[in-house]
């Protein structure tokens, strides 16, 4: 690699509030919050709204569609031929 043209990469916490998960990986992401992690050192902070902790797709938690409602209501609306 070139030097003086790629940002720092280094330890960084990413934190999914929603699933009250967080880990330490290493990014070129940066922040001016920090936190202390549970080996005493104190990292960077990011807060994200999904990660695999949350995601469906990851825990299984798909949403179930009310898809008799739906019928319904189309049939409601446009009525019946």
């Amino acid at each position: 690699m070139r030097k003086d043209i790629h940002p720092p990469y280094g330890p960084v916490v990413f934190r999914d509030k929603a699933a009250g998960y967080a880990f330490l990986t290493r990014s070129t992401a940066t922040s001016d919050r920090t936190v202390e992690w549970e080996d005493g050192r104190t990292y960077p902070v990011i807060d994200v709204e999904v990660s695999s902790a949350s995601h469906p797709f990851y825990t299984g938690n798909a949403r179930v569609l009310d898809t008799a409602g739906r019928v319904e209501r189309f049939e409601r609306r446009f009525g019946k031929r």
